[in-house]
């Protein structure tokens, strides 16, 4: 059973060696790697083994990039023990380990960096002087060699001692030691974390388990990032192109764990599970605020936050117990054709195949899961293939019309159906296609396979087929089929319909049967070709037609869309009420309605016209009005011409009167052309 698990704050370097070495180890005989699964989410379980007696410590390196992923996934199985802790090191161990040290892991790079570094500290030298003093300074000296040999580059060591300042050179010296055995204790052990934790890439964690004498089995398992496992497939189809096509599909698969995988229980998985990282192993740090020091007569009282009666406040429960909660996982509705609709499968031909050890396969609810019968081994670094799937299975040839793909010849394509009992992963297929008597074999192409759950089918496309020929025409048209007038409101039903003819011809030689995959509209209804329900797609509908070798044949298809307009007649003009009476689909009475209408409509219209016309006329006046005062304001008031231009002055005053009581009678008119057009508009129900 797992066991809840906790980290333990990782310790320095040092304080965690302490720590191994207090926890006894008894009957541990170390965690081997024994199980493997791989899922298309990207990820990996590894399971490690091993046989324990009595409080074990069990260690398991793992690679620092996968020290995230194992904090968030690790668990422990011990169905006689428990588990006390897991330990690992800080995130930056060596970091740690030198976070009190009085020099860093530079310092360690050379012994003059080292004796820099600790300057003031109290040393023993031996050699041909033996002195003892403390560092005051490391200098280094280049000396030139005799002959033009080159040069020699030596440390001075200055020491203050009891007698004054000393030199010596540091090559020269057979030890020194320092004087503080703490000291001497501190780089002793930052040496040692250096040789187990420079340069290194992995993390060491330690498990703690607990249990009796009598030896159990614990078992390890953690979920990392983990490449991809694909899945390719080889069909091989009948000479006929119908029948048993023989199905072989393979996993390929690779080791890089950084580990070997030898003899373990391999398992792939199938599915899209949610996977995603999480930085558990870096440090998070509270943000604090920062308050000023503390001084007499300084007050700094912290914020209130409110207060509510004491009755108010919820007391603690003192006990109780968590609900379990009940696991259920509901049965995969598969939805598709049925294998059963395929032809039968006849017994294997000749040259099939050779039979393969394949994964078993199930089902999961949400995944499909392979796995080998078998141990498998697999170096680190190295790939392999694994068969999942070997059997016969449905085949028929068939040509594919899609027309965003090639708009003049179909794809040749393979309707395959899986009644393997489990699903099949994605991936890309490879097809092969047996001869006549001598069965000779032949690649016919490549093919993509989609996700096919058992019981469903897919077609396979694998090559262009020039052999068959579509042409194709697109006719639009608008119908309207249905019309009302309510309280002066006319509302048409009008079917609007895309016809497209499809023509196919095939070559002499076989029969054809080609899938015309006619595009989906939204709002569109299929009403050509009548009969059963097509097979749709998410953007198409799949229409079967079948053609003689050397023939032609046809197929129609008419999707419609009805559409409601509605329309206030009072609103329209006398040729648009005329040309929606014109309409065939208009019953008699709807039609003699429209026809009254567009008389009324064309009454209204021209006393509308005849406003507008003696209004033009007014404008006229006026500004002939206006010319002649001005012409009358420049002539002489005892001329002839001033008494002729006031004689017209007179003339325009009548006929302006006279257009002012004309322009009140066409409105009267046209007020009651208005009149008489809404009235039997709004009587209209029909």
């Amino acid at each position: 059973m797992p066991y809840s698990l906790h980290r333990t704050a990782a310790p320095p370097a040092a304080a965690l060696a302490l720590l191994l070495v207090a926890i006894p180890a008894r009957g541990a005989d170390g965690l081997d790697l024994r199980r493997v699964l791989l899922s298309t989410g990207g990820v990996g379980y590894f399971e490690y083994e091993a046989t324990v007696s009595g409080d074990a410590t069990l260690t398991l390196d793992v690679r620092r990039d996968q020290v995230d992923d194992v904090l968030k996934s690790i668990v422990v199985y011990d169905d006689a023990g428990g588990v006390g802790t897991i330990a690992l090191p800080g995130e930056a161990p060596l970091a740690q380990a030198f976070r009190e040290l009085p020099f860093d892991a530079a310092a360690l790079e050379s012994p003059a960096a080292l004796l820099t570094a600790l300057r003031g500290a109290e040393v023993r030298v031996t050699g041909a002087r033996e002195v003892t003093g403390r560092l005051l300074s490391v200098n280094e000296d280049t000396v030139e060699l005799p002959d033009g040999r080159g040069t020699l580059t030596r440390h001075r060591i200055t020491l203050m001692t009891a007698a004054g300042l000393r030199q010596l050179v540091l090559e020269d010296t057979e030890s020194l030691r320092f004087a503080d055995p703490a000291l001497q204790a501190q780089v002793d052990g930052a040496l040692a974390a250096l040789a187990e934790h420079g340069g290194r890439e992995r993390r060491r964690l330690s498990i703690r388990t607990t249990g009796g004498d009598a030896p159990r089995t614990v078992r390890v398992g953690y979920v990392v990032e983990a490449p991809l496992w694909k899945t390719s497939y080889r069909l091989t189809l009948p000479p006929e192109g119908d029948g048993a096509g023989a199905l072989q599909g393979w996993a390929v698969l690779e080791n890089m764990s950084g580990v070997d995988w030898n003899a373990v229980d391999l398992t792939v998985v199938s599915g899209s599970p949610v996977t995603f990282r999480q930085a558990l192993y870096e440090s998070y740090y509270v943000d604090r605020p920062e308050v000023p020091v503390e001084v007499p007569g300084r007050v700094l009282p912290s914020p209130d936050e409110g207060a509510v009666p004491m009755a108010a406040v919820p007391q603690r429960a003192k006990g109780g117990a968590a609900d379990e909660a009940d696991a259920a996982r509901s049965s995969m509705m598969r939805a598709g054709p049925r294998a059963e609709s395929m032809p039968p499968a006849p017994a294997p031909a000749p040259s099939q195949p050779a039979a393969l050890t394949t994964a078993e396969a199930r089902d999961a609810a949400t995944q499909v899961v392979f796995r080998y019968p078998q141990p498998v081994t697999v170096a680190a670094g190295q790939s392999l293939m694994l068969p999942v799937v070997a059997r016969p299975v449905p085949a028929a040839a068939v040509g594919l019309y899609r027309p965003d793909t090639h708009a003049r010849h179909p794809l040749a394509a393979v309707r395959v159906a899986n009644d393997t009992g489990s699903g099949l992963p994605p991936g890309v297929l490879t097809l092969y296609e047996r001869g006549g008597a001598d069965a000779a074999v032949a690649y016919v192409g490549d093919a993509r396979l989609s996700a096919m759950p058992a019981g469903e089918e897919r077609l396979l496309s694998f090559a262009l087929d020039r052999t068959v020929t579509v042409d194709r025409a697109d006719r639009p048209s608008r119908t309207l089929t249905r019309a009302a007038i309510v309280d002066g409101v006319l509302t048409l039903t009008v079917e609007e319909r895309q016809t497209t003819t499809y023509t196919i011809a095939a070559a002499a030689g076989a029969p054809r049967t080609v899938i015309v995959e006619h595009p989906r509209r939204p709002g569109w209804d299929l009403a050509e070709p009548a009969g059963p329900e097509p097979a749709v797609t998410a953007d198409s509908y799949r229409l079967p037609v079948s053609v003689a070798a050397g023939g032609t044949a046809s197929l129609t298809v008419v999707l419609r869309h009805p559409r409601v307009e509605r329309v206030a007649l009072i609103d329209l003009v006398p040729e648009q009420v005329a040309a929606y009476a014109d309409a065939e689909a208009l019953a008699p009475p709807l039609r003699e309605a429209l026809d009254r209408v567009a008389a009324l409509r064309s009454t209204l219209a021209d006393r509308q016209r005849r406003i507008a016309e003696v209004e033009r006329e007014q404008v006229d006046v006026l500004k002939d009005q206006e010319r002649l005062r001005t012409n009358l304001a420049a002539l002489p008031r005892d001329s002839d011409l001033y008494r002729r231009t006031l004689d017209k002055m007179g003339e325009q005053e009548t006929r302006l009167e006279s257009l002012t009581a004309g322009l009140a009678d066409a409105r009267r008119e046209a007020e009651a052309a208005r009149r008489a057009l809404a009235d039997f508009v709004r009587g209209l129900n029909l």
